[in-house]
């Protein structure tokens, strides 16, 4: 896959298909193959599609400690220019929203519309906080049960009961074998330090704030104070956990690419 040389980095990134740019941002503990691999075949067929892998995720090297969001807005930003996409539409999914969110208001050229999902503003809020600090405690101490909480938490109860339990342990195993933990962990403690509110009303390309109505992770409010925080946005909302690209991926394609079809 290509990479970007950018100050201490280089940041790993992919592309497929071709048509207008549709860059799209990962959440934390994520990467670009876990949070968007599976959806790339049907939006490649009408555009070019841009994952980069920001600091702490896939391949990307970085001695960037402490995250921030100006730094992985730098990256994304420098893999679209490689990319040739000097505009584009951007989609962000829960801390890749954050960033989105930061792009959007700050280079208002570059982005043509901008599509969060799953987002939050603003890390200053308790139940934030507490989940954040235990993410990061169990990481230190317990990968068995880091996959298990994302799992339980990140999937809607009527989903996950719906599995057989096999194929849950084997996801917590797959999760304990392949996540990047040290990266989860850097990425986490941006997580505890995000605020992008004034950079969401700066924002003025086209907008949909999505939340995910059984979201243990990012409570569905956060997407919906994007929302009232982004003049003339939209909102809509999703029967799924904070995993909707896992849990509900045709339905968010669905939503997505209306929206993307209205520009």
């Amino acid at each position: 896959m290509p990479t970007i040389k950018l100050e201490a980095s280089e940041v790993e990134y992919f592309i497929d298909g071709s048509g207008f740019p549709l860059v799209l941002i990962h959440g934390t503990g994520g990467n670009a193959d876990t949070n968007w691999g599976h959806l790339v075949d049907r939006l490649k067929n009408y555009r070019k599609v841009i994952r980069p892998n920001y600091s702490g995720s896939g391949n990307t090297t970085s001695d960037l400690e402490p995250l921030s969001i100006e730094k992985i807005a730098e990256q994304i930003i420098s893999c679209a220019d490689a990319a040739g996409a000097k505009k584009f539409d951007l989609i962000g999914y829960s801390l890749g929203a954050s960033v989105a969110t930061f792009i959007a208001g700050e280079h208002p050229d570059r982005v043509r519309s901008l599509v969060l999902l799953a987002g939050f503003a603003s890390s200053n809020d308790s139940r934030l906080k507490l989940q954040f600090h235990l993410w990061k405690r169990l990481i230190e101490t317990d990968y068995q049960s880091a996959a298990e909480m994302i799992i339980l938490t990140g999937f809607s109860p009527s989903y996950l009961s719906s599995l057989p339990l096999s194929t849950i342990n084997e996801a917590s195993e797959s999760i304990i074998s392949n996540n990047n933990w040290e990266g989860m962990k850097l990425q986490v403690d941006l997580d505890l330090n995000v605020d992008v509110k004034r950079h969401a009303k700066k924002i003025v390309c086209p907008t949909l704030s999505i939340g995910c109505t059984h979201d243990y992770m990012i409570a569905p409010k956060h997407a919906k104070e994007l929302h009232k925080l982004i003049s003339g946005s939209s909102y809509v909302e999703l029967s799924s956990g904070h995993l909707a690209p896992l849990e509900v991926p045709e339905q968010f394609l669905d939503v997505t690419i209306q929206f993307l079809e209205t520009l």
